[in-house]
């Protein structure tokens, strides 16, 4: 395992979160014992629904995936610079309105456990999809080893992100590819919450089919729900066989209050 891919297994709690949050008075260490839990969590998840989703849809809804208080937390994140390793203005790009923030390795400790224990659930039904479309490659069963991989083709930037919208803000319908190599299935999660925290500002994905007009999924999240879905393309059965369709995704204008948002992309970037 290369240097970066040993940083990220070796995170800081200090780093992120201050030196008091290390360890309990008892001598636990709060990171494994946060890092148990969310496994736990994610492992009682009904893959199999969520694989049926995906299938359907191309996306699938991941309810009550992290609690409030880690939404608060991984908020309380954004303003810490030291903690990034680029910024993103969308409207200079033409992307859209405002802003999101590319994490820097060590990666804060709940991604990279997000990105550890999602990655497994989800490498079968990557494996399988690309089986049914015809393309050769294939997924290791665990994280660290697709970043090696990543890693060895010169992949070496961490993808993780933290988005921010104010008033007026969205993100024009896009696909998240850095490289040659993309694992074709990511994560957002919300963590502000709908209503309280802000209005507008609604997951969007399209799918476009060949000779067909596009069709368009918004996924209702609420505050700590995540969303699984297709990065690039996913296989549709037809009446003549699998054929590939091709998908986007973005966030309708903000109608009020400010709405933060956590990506977690599997790949690193070049």
């Amino acid at each position: 395992m290369d240097t970066v891919a040993k940083a990220q297994q070796s995170h800081s709690l200090e780093l992120q979160f201050g030196a008091d949050a290390i360890r309990k008075p008892d001598g636990k260490d709060d990171e494994a014992q946060a890092a148990g839990s969310l496994a736990q969590r994610i492992g009682a998840l009904d893959w199999f629904d969520v694989e049926q989703g995906l299938n359907a849809y191309g996306c699938a809804m991941l309810s009550n995936l992290l609690g409030a208080e880690e939404c608060d937390a991984l908020t309380a994140l954004y303003p810490r610079e030291a903690l990034f390793r680029s910024r993103v203005v969308m409207a200079r790009h033409g992307f859209g309105r405002g802003e999101y923030k590319y994490f820097a390795y060590p990666l804060p400790p709940l991604i990279a456990d997000l990105r550890t224990a999602l990655y497994p659930c989800l490498a079968p039904v990557a494996n399988r999809w690309n089986e049914v479309m015809g393309i050769d490659v294939r997924y290791p069963a665990m994280h660290a080893e697709f970043i090696e991989r990543c890693h060895a083709a010169g992949q070496t930037r961490p993808t993780p992100l933290m988005l921010q919208y104010a008033i007026d803000d969205y993100n024009c319908l896009h696909q998240d590819l850095y490289g040659e190599h993309v694992f074709p299935l990511q994560v957002a999660i919300l963590l502000s919450e709908p209503g309280a925290d802000f209005t507008g500002g609604e997951f969007v994905m399209t799918e476009q089919r060949p000779r067909m007009q596009s069709r368009t999924e918004v996924v209702p999240l609420g505050k700590g729900d995540a969303v699984v879905f297709a990065v690039h393309h996913r296989p549709v059965q037809g009446t003549r066989g699998p054929y590939r369709v091709n998908l986007r995704h973005g966030v309708s204008r903000l109608r009020s209050g400010q709405r933060h948002t956590l990506g977690v992309i599997f790949h690193d970037a070049t």
